[in-house]
């Protein structure tokens, strides 16, 4: 780690860095691009120069540079704007012997770039520096602290004189620097520490790197690393020069804040040495490492690393038992008071080699049950990942890798076999089912999918988003399935039903209404009758089952009347009634699974759907009739043929 990666090949994947420069007219951009790319200052230059690139072996790490002049004419601001958005960076320059032309910095050209949503790296250059009055030295220190304090896209601040030749190819090294190796992914200038991003991305490498799981890097491992990284070893005095230099810095008095221990360096003391390297400018060494364990700018791990899981629409994603058998481990290794019971903080530590917690966002959050200590039970943390890889598969995965799954990654998940053909099949292979929860509003949706995770009672009033809420239900003999409860508010149900693929991944459809309401009954079987015909059109049927919710309530007049009617009429089940207030929801959970697992059974039909039926075979019988009478009279006129051709022979 004490030698910076030479002839990197493009890193960042980048093929070319493109650097717009910008400023107010007499700024010197013009003869600071023809200075830099001739290495002579010019006698005279256009107003605008035409792109102008230098080559790959200008700058060590051969990428080539293209810079773009712009025009300080106010009829050409579109063009410099439109310039300005395809910019990787951008160099804002002023004359150092006009302070104006400073001051235009932080009230046009910097809020300028903010307008246009220009989100690269600054390099700010004070051009003509021979000409500044002497009387006015002041330090670029003090004059630029307070505008890089407004203005935390600035990267760099650099002062040269193309007329001198001070400081030229060093504006666009820096310039090109600052976009293949940007410092604010990985450092907080005002902290002056590494960003939390960056260092669970370096803890993550340090672990890969410890093979014998000891806390700490040996020297034998310390080498391999500089070797995988920089493609050299390093020399025994130079392992021992790098142990000192975090000794000294890093006694530590404690067991965790020492950067070299007996074992070696310590995660402690490897943090340590990144955040030096960026301090003294060498972010090229850090990025380097990250890189050749697969990051990208953003600190995650690049997208060709992560694979993608082509379905169809109506097949799913779930772990692997072997994959579930991994998690196990996991948990039982981070769980450490073995109380089945994984506190936040342990959670935390889990994911703590991954960018960030996934769970701590919708729509994971708080989708699975709670212990009363406030964490995840195994089956809890088992049902998120289920959830997670339903949903996202490919971020399901890559949060596998980040843990430190050990297999092929692709191989961590199974594709289930298409619903359609379960069907057909008359069964289901599947472990993980999803079940939309639809029904009017003040049914009991947000009820219902509380009681089955253990969150507090509380009405759906107020649910206007989509959310989850993810179990394990047991069945009997042992039998274990993971059921995911997706709450549909009633105002989503147009614009689900506006996709015709809506219902592919849909395992079973739930609609609850409150049972002591009858215009609740009825919007509950419209919405029923409006999911069954959109099913029967586009062919994803769905098992369908009606929830009558708040039970402890009286029922509405009529209600067994109502629904014996439906049902009979839909060929579903009966309602099945349920108070979650006086939790009485454990069987219901059970019968959604069942019906689940039964994808040919508790398919509503409506009255469209049992006509369209009645003319398919009713067309099919005349298609018989007719195909069964063409196939007498061609019998028929063969025979007659044979008949003829005998008769003719016989004259």
């Amino acid at each position: 780690m004490t030698k910076a990666a030479a002839g990197t090949t493009n890193p960042g994947g980048k093929n070319g860095v493109r650097i717009v420069v910008a400023g107010d007219r007499g700024t010197g951009k013009s003869s600071l691009i023809v200075t830099a790319a001739a290495d002579t200052f010019p006698a005279n230059v256009p107003p605008v120069l035409p792109p102008t690139r230098l080559p790959e072996d200008f700058y060590p790490d051969r990428v080539p540079v293209t810079i773009i002049d712009t025009s300080s004419r106010v009829e050409d601001s579109g063009k410099v704007a439109e310039e300005l958005k395809r910019a990787d960076a951008v160099v804002l320059t002023y004359a150092c012997d006009k302070p104006e032309t400073l001051d235009r910095l932080s009230t046009f050209w910097l809020p300028e770039l903010r307008r246009l949503e220009v989100k690269v790296p600054v390099i700010v250059v004070g051009c003509k520096l021979d000409l500044r009055d002497e009387n006015q030295q002041v330090s670029l220190e003090q004059v630029m602290s307070p505008i890089m304090q407004q203005f935390r896209e600035i990267e760099t601040c650099i002062e040269c004189s193309a007329f001198k030749h001070i400081q030229i190819p060093e504006v666009f090294y820096y310039a090109q620097k600052a976009v293949l190796h940007p410092t604010g992914p990985l450092f907080d200038q005002e902290s002056q520490t590494l960003k939390p991003r960056c260092v669970r991305a370096l803890k993550r490498i340090f672990i890969l790197c410890d093979h014998d799981r000891d806390g700490a890097l040996s020297d034998a491992e310390l080498n391999d690393f500089q070797v995988k990284c920089f493609n050299a070893p390093l020399q025994p005095s130079e392992i021992i020069g790098v142990k000192r230099v975090v000794e000294e810095k890093l006694p530590g008095g404690g067991a965790t804040d020492r950067g070299v221990n007996e074992r070696g360096l310590t995660l402690t003391g490897f943090l340590f040495l990144h955040a030096l390297f960026i301090e003294k400018g060498r972010l090229e060494t850090t990025w380097t490492v990250l890189r050749k364990f697969g990051y990208n700018n953003d600190i995650k791990l690049a997208d060709e690393l992560i694979p993608t899981f082509k379905r169809a629409p109506d097949q799913s994603v779930e772990l692997t038992n072997e994959t579930i058998e991994f998690l196990k481990v996991i948990y039982e290794l981070f769980d450490s008071d073995y109380d089945n019971n994984l506190r936040p903080v342990e959670l935390e530590d889990i994911f703590s080699t991954a960018p960030e917690c996934p769970w701590d966002e919708a729509p994971y959050k708080d989708a699975a049950e709670k212990t009363a200590l406030g964490g995840l039970s195994v089956n809890a943390f088992l049902s998120e990942w289920a959830l997670m890889t339903l949903l996202d598969p490919s971020r399901a995965v890559e949060n596998l890798i980040y843990i430190g799954y050990p297999g092929d990654p692709s191989a961590a998940v199974r594709i289930t076999r298409r619903r359609r053909l379960d069907r057909k099949k008359q069964q289901t292979e599947r472990n993980v089912f999803q079940c939309f929860v639809l029904g009017p509003k003040n049914a009991g949706k947000s009820a219902l999918l509380n009681s089955f995770v253990g969150r507090p009672f509380a009405d759906d009033s107020l649910t206007t988003e989509e959310g989850y809420a993810v179990n394990v239900v047991d069945l009997p003999g042992g039998i274990k399935k993971t059921l995911i409860l997706k709450e549909i508010p009633e105002e989503g149900v147009k614009k689900l039903l506006s996709d015709k693929e809506s219902l592919a991944s849909c395992d079973i459809a739930v609609f609850v209404h409150d049972s002591s309401d009858e215009s609740s009954w009825r919007r509950a079987t419209e919405l029923l009758v409006e999911v069954a015909g959109h099913g029967e059109d586009t062919g994803y049927e769905v098992p369908c089952l009606i929830v009558a919710a708040k039970d402890d309530l009286n029922s509405f007049p009529m209600a067994i009347q109502e629904s014996t009617r439906v049902s009979q009429d839909m060929g579903i089940e009966a309602p099945i009634p349920i108070s979650s207030k006086m939790s009485d929801t454990n069987s219901v959970f059970r019968r959604i699974v069942n019906a689940a697992e039964h994808p040919h059974l508790s398919i509503p039909e409506t009255e469209a759907g049992r006509s369209r039926k009645q003319y398919n075979r009713l067309i099919n019988r005349s298609l018989m009739f007719v195909s069964v009478g063409a196939a007498v009279a061609i019998v028929g006129l063969a025979a007659y043929r044979v008949y003829a051709a005998r008769k003719s022979t016989s004259g």
